[in-house]
Parts: C-alpha cells; sequence; structure tokens
C-alpha cells in the first residue's frame, strides 16, 4: 500500500454543495424534481405543474408528488411557467427549494472519505450544459465529488440541474479558488492526480485507478490550462481510433470514470475470491 492510500484510510464519504448565496435553488424539470422529492422532500418550498399537460409522465409525476407536497402543489399555465423559469425548457414542471446543506469545502470532503477516492475535477468547463452533463456522469460511475475553480467554470444553476437529470441533487459541487493549490493539497492526503492530455503517448488503460484518484478534465478544444497539467502526477490519452480528434468533456469524463470503476470492481471481486 502506497502512502497516499494509507493517507486515506481514516475518511469517510458523505455528499454536499451549495447550490446559491440565498439558500434557495430553482429546479426545472421531472429529473431534478422527483429527485428532491426522493431526497429531501421538506426542501421543497412550492412546485407549479401545468394543467393543459395531461400525459402519463405527468399523471405520474403528480400521482407521486401530491401526497407528498400537499398545498406545496400548484398548477400554472405555460405563460407562468415561462416566466418563472425563464425559458420553456421546463417540461411543464418548475420548483423552487431550500438548498440543501451538504460538504462545501474540500476540508470537508477529505474528513467524510473512507477511500479509495475518485474525485472528478473540471478545468475551464464553462458550458452548464456540459457541466450538468458531467455531474450525471460522475454520479452514475459513484464519484465522492467534482471540484471546479470558482473562476472560468461553469457552477450550479438551473439549467446544470435540469441536463443533470437529478444528479445535481446528489453529486457534490465544490468550488475553489485556486484549483492547482487544491490539487496539491489532494496530493498531501494521499490521491494521486492523473490529467487527460491528447499529446501524451500513455493511455487510460496502461495507468492503475484503484487507489485514491482524482481525474481532471479540460474543456473542450483548449484541454486544461498549463499550471493545472503541469501539478499532474500523470497524464494519459483516450484513445482515438476514427477521424474525430477529441470527445466531448462529459463523454471523455464516462469513459475515464467507468474505467476506473471497472478496475475497482475487478480488484474487489478478485479479492474476495
Amino acid at each position: 500500500m502506497s502512502d497516499r492510500e494509507q493517507g486515506f484510510r481514516s475518511k469517510q464519504d458523505q455528499s454536499s454543495r451549495q447550490a446559491g448565496g440565498d439558500g434557495k435553488q430553482m429546479l426545472l424539470g421531472f429529473h431534478a424534481v422527483i429527485a428532491r422529492l426522493r431526497q429531501d422532500p421538506e426542501s421543497l418550498r412550492t412546485v407549479y405543474v401545468d394543467p393543459a399537460r395531461r400525459d402519463r409522465r405527468m399523471q405520474d409525476f403528480i400521482k407521486t408528488a401530491e401526497p407528498i407536497l400537499g398545498r406545496r402543489l400548484h398548477q400554472a399555465d405555460t405563460e407562468r411557467l415561462r416566466t418563472l423559469a425563464g425559458n420553456d425548457r421546463h417540461q411543464g414542471v418548475v420548483a423552487f427549494a431550500d438548498s440543501i446543506s451538504k460538504v462545501q469545502t474540500l476540508d470537508e470532503l477529505l474528513d467524510a472519505l473512507t477511500g479509495p477516492a475518485l474525485l472528478l475535477i473540471l478545468d475551464g468547463v464553462t458550458d452548464p450544459h456540459n457541466l450538468g452533463a458531467c455531474l450525471r456522469v460522475a454520479d452514475g460511475a459513484g464519484v465522492d465529488a467534482v471540484i471546479v475553480p470558482k473562476d472560468r467554470s461553469a457552477h450550479l444553476n438551473a439549467t446544470v440541474s435540469k441536463v443533470a437529470s437529478g444528479a445535481a441533487e446528489t453529486m457534490p459541487l465544490i468550488a475553489v479558488t485556486n484549483l492547482a493549490r487544491t490539487m496539491r493539497e489532494l496530493q498531501e492526503a494521499g490521491v494521486w492526480v492523473i490529467g487527460t492530455d491528447d499529446q501524451t503517448e500513455k493511455t487510460l488503460y496502461d495507468v492503475d485507478f484503484t487507489g485514491p484518484v482524482a481525474l481532471v478534465m479540460g474543456a473542450e478544444g483548449e484541454g486544461m490550462r498549463r499550471l493545472t497539467r503541469e501539478t499532474c502526477d500523470e497524464l494519459v490519452k483516450i484513445p482515438m481510433l476514427g477521424g474525430v480528434e477529441s470527445l466531448n468533456v462529459s463523454v471523455a469524463s464516462g469513459v475515464s470514470l467507468y474505467e476506473a470503476r471497472r478496475q475497482r470492481i475487478a480488484k474487489q471481486s478478485k479479492a474476495s475470491k
């Protein structure tokens, strides 16, 4: 066992994220609101639904939500929903909720982990659709937290929440002031920081992801910033066998994170035999 792996033996996993300075959050669409209903229904202040939408999906949603929400469930026409949401991408469901109190800092995250940690660091991902998709992938792969810089990054909002399809309600999103310094702190805590760079020779399948790992993904096109790249312990690439040069950041995150998960499952299976 390496010194870094030993450094993570006394940590445990709990999730947390801050939704906004005022403690309020707007949720759009079925996935986001259903996820909050399952996780913390008391945090939902008001939920509006479109009475003109009478399809099976809406009927199932109301059947689930009405006994839980009671008088907090209201009808609102299309125009009202558009005004509340600021767009038409709400699927007929708009909710206002209290932000859920979870771990919000790197120290809280490290104190909560039992290891081996699996973290996703996003450097320069400014598109909220990409961030939402990355949160969804991270949640599916069992990531402990997603870390982003406070500057040059998208942050949690209604668009991110909707694209994340419920993952924004469960996946901790931690914004840090200095990304390179945060990476060094993770290294000191025992985490091996692996960056993705299409210019390196080593591939994703040549490295060991079974220990405490932070995977660093750069923005599509630009990649990681120079200091971020230099701070990584190791650089790997995703083999590209076709005509395109790169993958969307959320797709690349999914490919990489599920390789890490595959290795961990294989190691656990081997150990149990």
